[in-house]
């Protein structure tokens, strides 16, 4: 059997991008590892819910935002009280997309990745 372990965003400021992540989404650290040289440093985000997890990477010599082309790539996550959720991350004033036809939207974290916020069906 397989199955999805986790999926990676390069990180620019590691600690900015962890409390993004943990105010905009509830996701906290459930693991953490550190380059035996202190260039990078890995930290895995989880939901409490799922065992699929956000790894952060941070590389601690980069200071240049990262090129993330033309982001057609995104992560996605459930929400079982969309409006909630919605209204929290417009006070954040993180939306950067919104698709109402299709009933979704799409957030930024710090260094640019679009992240979909689905309604729970």
């Amino acid at each position: 059997m397989i199955k999805f372990n986790h999926f990676n965003f390069n990180v620019l400021d590691l600690e900015k991008s962890i409390e993004f992540y943990d105010k905009a989404l509830g996701l906290i650290p459930v693991r953490e590892k550190l380059a035996g040289d202190g260039s990078f440093k890995l930290v895995y985000l989880g939901d409490s819910v799922s065992e699929f997890t956000l790894e952060l990477t941070y590389l601690t010599e980069r200071t240049e935002p990262y090129n993330l082309g033309e982001l057609e790539y995104h992560l996605a996550f459930t929400t079982d009280d969309f409006e909630a959720t919605h209204q929290k991350h417009k006070d954040m004033g993180v939306i950067c997309y919104e698709n109402e036809a299709m009933g979704i939207y799409f957030i930024t974290d710090p260094d640019g990745y679009w992240i979909e916020i689905v309604p729970a069906k």
